[in-house]
């Protein structure tokens, strides 16, 4: 028998990036649980194959086209949200890009705003327009973000998406002191080596492997579907003592 706080019956999730990698994987084992699910993407065809995905699991879920670089944006597809879903109980600010493998002497401007328009402005557009609405409903919260290792580690060539995810670990912090007041729970989730759409290029590198796997103790990439457990805990009324912390999920990588 399940723990009956893993039942997230009545409440909705919102995840951004949530079409594909470890937004689907989190969005999925928040269906399974029970969880009513938007997803943010900025592919319509993406956004559709998830909700059939997700729809499979007899939750309801429902997809919105949303850059989360753009702050009007952001805010029409919340209200479109709230609109379909009545509510948003967690929000999972989880869209990026990134970097590209520029040396940090040939970034320029143009480079270093790309990836802090969506994964920092975005992040912040995001969690602003969740915040605001789960103060004023006055009934808590939930706030995640999805960091890096990269906050942790040295980025060589990604600065600027180092800069960006450690950037959203503090502001997660100052978020979970905050909301504290309003029962807004407020944490960072930072993956290790996953294999995604964005990594897939490393991921087909057998030179890459051979550098990175070895120093990865359980031996594997991670998968969007092992994110589905923090994803539960965090919805879960488990987590409603834990906030401002950051979850590393990296196969004990960071350890080795």
């Amino acid at each position: 028998m399940s723990h009956p706080a893993l039942d997230l019956n009545g409440k909705v999730a919102l995840i951004t990036g949530g079409n594909s990698g470890i937004g689907l994987g989190m969005a999925k084992g928040l269906a399974q649980a029970g969880a009513a699910v938007a997803i943010w993407g900025t592919n319509e065809a993406k956004n559709r194959a998830a909700v059939d995905v997700l729809a499979k699991t007899g939750a309801k879920a429902e997809a919105f086209l949303c850059d989360v670089g753009d702050e009007a944006a952001v805010d029409a597809a919340f209200a479109k949200t709230v609109a379909a879903f009545g509510k948003v109980d967690g929000c999972f600010a989880n869209a990026g890009v990134i970097g590209g493998g520029t040396p940090f002497v040939d970034m320029t401007a143009a480079d270093w705003h790309r990836v802090l328009r969506v994964n920092l402005d975005g992040a912040f557009y995001t969690l602003r327009a969740a915040a605001r609405h789960m103060a004023s409903r006055g009934e808590g919260g939930v706030l995640a973000g999805t960091a890096s290792l990269a906050a942790i580690e040295g980025a060589p060539r990604g600065e600027h998406y180092a800069a960006t995810k450690g950037g959203l670990i503090s502001m997660i912090r100052a978020l979970a002191v905050e909301l504290a007041k309003h029962r807004i729970r407020a944490n960072a989730i930072l993956p290790g080596w996953i294999e995604t759409a964005m990594t897939a290029p490393r991921v087909e590198d057998a030179k890459f492997n051979e550098r990175v796997l070895p120093r990865v103790p359980l031996r594997r990439w991670g998968t969007g579907d092992d994110f589905a457990g923090i994803a539960i805990y965090l919805m879960s009324d488990l987590s409603a003592y834990h906030t401002g912390d950051t979850f590393l999920i990296d196969g004990g990588y960071a350890l080795y």
